[in-house]
C-alpha cells in the first residue's frame, strides 16, 4: 500500500518487544530485524538495511545453524540489497551459499 513511513515505527516497536521477551539473539528478533531491512531496501536506505540484514543473518545462524533453509532467505534478500549497492561480488557469493542450502535440503527430501 506504500505506507512505508507508518510502517516503520511498527517494525520497531515490534523488534523493540521482541527482543525484550525473546531476547536479543531469537530468532523472532532477525524475522522483524529482515523486514525492517526489506522497508528501508524499499524506501532507498541502504546503509541501514545493511547492518540490519547483517545482524538478522548472524542470529539465525548462530539460533538455527548455518544451514537452515530460514538461513537461506536472509542471504537472498541481502544479496538483493547488495546488488542494488553494485556489490556484484559479494551477491553473487550469498546467493550461492543459499543455493547451497536450498540443494542441500532438496536431497534430503528425496
Amino acid at each position: 500500500m506504500g505506507k512505508y513511513t507508518e510502517a516503520e515505527p511498527l517494525f520497531k516497536r515490534a523488534l523493540c518487544i521482541r527482543e525484550k521477551v525473546l531476547g536479543p539473539d531469537h530468532p523472532d528478533v532477525a524475522t522483524v530485524l529482515n523486514n525492517l531491512a526489506l522497508l528501508y531496501e524499499i524506501q532507498g536506505k541502504y546503509t541501514e538495511a545493511d547492518s540490519l540484514y547483517k545482524r538478522s543473518l548472524d542470529i539465525r545462524v548462530k539460533a538455527l545453524g548455518p544451514d537452515h533453509p530460514n538461513v537461506a532467505i536472509i542471504l537472498e534478500n541481502y544479496a538483493v540489497l547488495l546488488r542494488n549497492m553494485n556489490r556484484k561480488d559479494e551477491a553473487s557469493k550469498l546467493e550461492a551459499r543459499a543455493k547451497s542450502i536450498r540443494d542441500k535440503h532438496a536431497e534430503g527430501r528425496k
